[in-house]
């Protein structure tokens, strides 16, 4: 790839770039960077959120301002507080070696008097949300008029947010003359309309296709009856153990309602809405940065500031009205080269939708299952035992050991661990031993007869723990099998296991290839599955990831309210989330 040092940034940048840590840009970096340099000029810039478009824009802004001048020459707009307080941070470490460059953030819920004495003071480059900065231009506390750059950041998001009228006055206080830097992850009519009415001809980059998703993101639908969303929502995020997400909602009645019985069920879960105070947000979002939320269920808005490069998955408990608001949903996972899942619940009658989104995004979506009672009791069962396997011994019950093997004297080995894999995991299979199907039919599951499609399921012990993705692992497979890429399919990692599909004419290969397999000295297991097979017949659709262990602590105890959870979680096992 091409280093920093060719893209024509001064020493200063390049040093500051270096105790960052960052060896070579991103392609939007790549693109971006040389033209803002070169000269002046407008540029429009489509790439999803996460691509590093803040350095994009930053590392050019910092290297044309006049530092040595106290007037501000630079205005950054963004959507929501917190992007305005992460891109004044990321800016001010872009400009550690940069003398006297003064940086100032303004937005609302906070101290407008504040806002004014750090302006005042001098700041070359404000950052701000379009309606504080609005307000403080209405006071005559910020002077634009004679501003050199202007960027919008996030542009689709903000004109999603019903920022249109700001923007344009907002715009309409600065000098026609300046350089107009526009950064959008889609080019809806309203972002067209800002470009054409403010911005001369501007360059326009593209990285990837324009209004397409992210393709490190896998896109899933499951299809439920109206009334078993929540039920379905459990299920999900009980059958990947290692989740790290964010849920969508459209409303803040519905995000409270959801997030209120996730907790109540033992989950650990909050809610990010509109109705929440500025200290309430701040608190929530802090949790979940740190992991101990696991499950943020926000609505649209509430979200925009979200800028979490390890979320696992994004689930849409419902859909959004607009195609573009689902294309920012999606893209809070698979962030910074990693790969996500985004799963949508839907009904029968959602289906439709579906097929809008795709055409949107120009991307297929999977149909997949609501994961059965006994699959999950499987997939934690697994994900118990490695939990056991990976506890750090604590010698300080060494002293009590003698009396132990008193108490379990007489018990062999095989009883033993059956009796403590037992102790945290009975409550949890008699939740779901019986639990009824949650599928609603699609018209293609009709046409199927009885669900035995020839597909056989199988258990193998490496997963993410060993280094495997869903691509990488299906590729050890088929490799070691001699089969063709279509052949192997449905390969879903866990932390230290995966399953994966043939057709049942290759079982006696699979099990005979893998009965006597050593990697790396390691011999590996294969064995066909309890696990039933989830639908979808010979048509070998697009394998997914599930990030087993991934972005998210698990712990061997369970947290949440015996009785009110349903599977009845004791205080002291949290592990299964």
């Amino acid at each position: 790839m091409t280093p920093f040092s060719t893209l024509g940034l001064n020493q200063p940048l390049l040093d500051a770039i270096s105790d960052l840590g960052f060896e070579n840009p991103s392609e939007v970096q790549e693109k971006a960077i040389p033209i803002l340099l070169e000269k002046e000029k407008d540029l429009v810039a489509l790439a999803q959120t996460g691509t590093g478009k803040t350095a994009a824009f930053g590392f050019p802004l910092i290297q044309k301002i006049h530092a040595e001048s106290r007037t501000t020459q630079g205005l950054i707009l963004s959507p929501t507080r917190e992007l305005c307080m992460q891109i004044t941070n990321e800016m001010q470490l872009y400009s550690k070696y940069v003398k006297g460059l003064n940086i100032v953030a303004i937005y609302g819920g906070a101290s407008i008097t504040e806002q004014a004495k750090k302006i005042k003071k001098g700041a070359q480059i404000v950052v701000a949300t379009p309606g504080r900065m609005k307000d403080m231009i209405g006071r005559g506390i910020v002077d634009i008029s004679k501003i050199d750059y202007c960027i919008l950041d996030e542009a689709d998001e903000m004109l999603n947010m019903g920022f249109y009228e700001d923007i344009k006055d907002i715009l309409s206080n600065t000098p026609q003359e300046k350089s107009t830097w526009l950064f959008s992850a889609t080019m809806p009519k309203e972002v067209a309309a800002i470009a054409k009415k403010f911005m001369h001809k501007p360059v326009e980059i593209t990285v990837g296709e324009k209004n397409v998703g992210a393709t490190t993101v896998q896109h899933e639908y499951y299809v439920v009856g109206g009334r078993d969303r929540y039920p379905a929502l459990k299920r999900l995020a009980d059958a990947n153990p290692g989740i790290f997400s964010v849920v969508f909602c459209r409303t803040k009645r519905d995000t409270q309602r959801v997030a209120e019985k996730l907790i109540e069920d033992g989950y650990n879960a909050g809610a990010l809405h509109g109705d929440l105070s500025q200290n309430q947000r701040d608190l929530v979002m802090n949790a979940f940065r740190k992991k101990q939320i696991q499950m943020l269920v926000a609505t649209d808005v509430a979200a925009r500031g979200i800028d979490v490069d390890d979320i696992t998955h994004v689930i849409n408990y419902q859909l959004p009205d607009e195609i573009e608001t689902y294309t920012h949903r999606s893209g809070r996972t698979g962030r910074a080269g990693k790969s996500g899942i985004s799963m949508v619940i839907v009904t029968r009658s959602e289906l439709r939708k579906i097929k809008a989104i795709e055409r949107k995004i120009k991307q297929d979506f999977v149909e997949e299952k609501i994961p059965t009672g006994i699959e999950i009791c499987e997939i934690q069962l697994y994900h118990l035992a490695r939990n056991i396997k990976e506890t750090k011994i604590n010698n300080e019950i060494d002293g009590y050991l003698p009396a132990i093997n008193d108490v379990l004297e007489g018990i062999d080995r095989d009883e033993l661990i059956k009796k403590i894999v037992s102790v945290e995991f009975t409550r949890f299979f008699n939740y779901y031993n019986k639990a009824r199907d949650l599928n609603s039919g699609t018209a293609e599951d009709k046409g199927r007869s009885g669900g035995n499609d020839g597909s056989v399921r199988y258990f193998i012990n490496i997963g993410e723990r060993d280094g495997y993705d869903w691509m990488s692992l299906k590729d050890f497979i088929r490799d070691s099998l001699g089969l063709d890429k279509d052949d192997v399919y449905k390969v879903d990692t866990k932390g230290s296991f995966s399953f994966f599909n043939t057709d049942a004419a290759f079982t006696p290969l699979v099990l005979e290839t893998f009965s006597d397999l050593n990697v790396d000295g390691r011999r590996i297991n294969v064995e066909v599955s309890n696990k039933p097979d989830r639908g979808g017949g010979k048509r070998k659709r697009r394998d997914r990831k599930n990030s087993g262990g991934r972005g998210r602590k698990s712990s061997s105890s369970f947290k949440g309210k015996k009785g009110k959870s349903g599977h009845g979680r004791s205080k002291k096992f949290k592990g299964f989330v």
